[in-house]
C-alpha cells in the first residue's frame, strides 16, 4: 500500500470516531518524534500489537479488499502476568470486504458500534480446528439468539454483536455508511493466528510516497 493511503484511511477512522464521540488513549495520535521519545513505551505497545493498523491483505486494492484497525489493548498469550484478552475498533467500509479467514485459538465477538450494517458470512470450507462446528445445523449467538452459521451473510445493526467460532472461516463487510466496530477476544496474535482461505497475507508492504501521519504498531517499537 503506498502511505498515502494509509494516511488517508487512518485520517477517515479519526473522523469516524469524532462523529460518533469516541475518544481513544493518547498514543492513537503520537508523532514519530513520541514514539522516539517514548521509546520504552512504544516497544511495549508494539509488542503487545497495539495501535493503528491497516491492510490491503496484499492485493492491491484497498477499496475492496482492506480494513483499518485500532487495537486498545492485548495481552501476550501463555505469559504470566499478561491480560488474556484484547480489544479492538475495526473501521469498514461500505463494500470493503475482509477476505475468509479463521482462528486457531482466538474466540471473539464482534459488535457493532455504530454507522452502518456489518454483513459477517461463515463457509465450511478451510476449517482450521477439528472440532469447529461444519454442520448443516451448526449456529452461532447474536446477543444471545440463536442464528445459523451457513446460510447466507447475517447483517448486524448498531449495538448488535456475533460471537465468531474458533476455526471457521468467516468474512465480513460493511454496507451503507462507514462501521465502526469492535472486537473483543482472547489474545490476539495477528502474525501467527490469521488463517485465510485464500492463501492471502495479512500485511501489506508500504510504499513511502508521503510523511507519516501515524505509525502503524509494527513500525512504533522499531522507531
Amino acid at each position: 500500500m503506498k502511505r498515502s493511503q494509509i494516511n488517508q484511511a487512518i485520517q477517515t477512522a479519526e473522523a469516524l470516531l469524532v462523529e460518533l464521540a469516541w475518544r481513544l488513549p493518547d498514543f492513537a495520535s503520537w508523532s514519530r518524534d513520541e514514539h522516539a521519545r517514548l521509546a520504552e513505551r512504544s516497544q511495549w505497545l508494539s509488542a503487545r500489537q497495539m495501535g493503528w493498523d491497516v491492510t490491503d491483505f496484499g492485493q492491491g486494492d484497498f477499496a475492496a479488499k482492506g480494513l483499518t484497525l485500532f487495537c486498545l489493548r492485548n495481552g501476550l498469550a501463555d505469559q504470566p502476568g499478561e491480560r488474556p484478552y484484547a480489544e479492538k475498533l475495526l473501521f469498514v467500509r461500505p463494500g470493503q470486504e475482509t477476505p475468509f479467514h479463521a482462528h486457531h485459538d482466538k474466540l471473539e465477538d464482534i459488535i457493532v458500534r455504530g454507522g452502518g450494517t456489518l454483513c459477517v458470512e461463515f463457509t465450511a470450507r478451510g476449517a482450521v480446528r477439528d472440532d469447529a462446528p461444519l454442520t448443516d445445523d451448526a449456529i452461532t449467538r447474536v446477543d444471545g439468539r440463536a442464528v445459523p452459521l451457513y446460510q447466507g451473510p447475517i447483517r448486524l445493526s448498531a449495538g448488535q454483536s456475533i460471537t465468531i467460532p474458533r476455526g471457521v472461516q468467516h468474512r465480513f463487510w460493511g454496507e451503507g455508511e462507514m462501521v465502526l466496530a469492535a472486537e473483543v477476544s482472547q489474545c490476539n496474535d495477528d502474525h501467527r493466528d490469521n488463517h485465510f482461505l485464500d492463501g492471502l497475507g495479512r500485511f501489506s508492504a508500504i510504499d513511502e510516497d508521503a510523511p507519516v501521519h501515524r505509525l502503524l504498531w509494527n513500525e512504533g517499537g522499531a522507531t
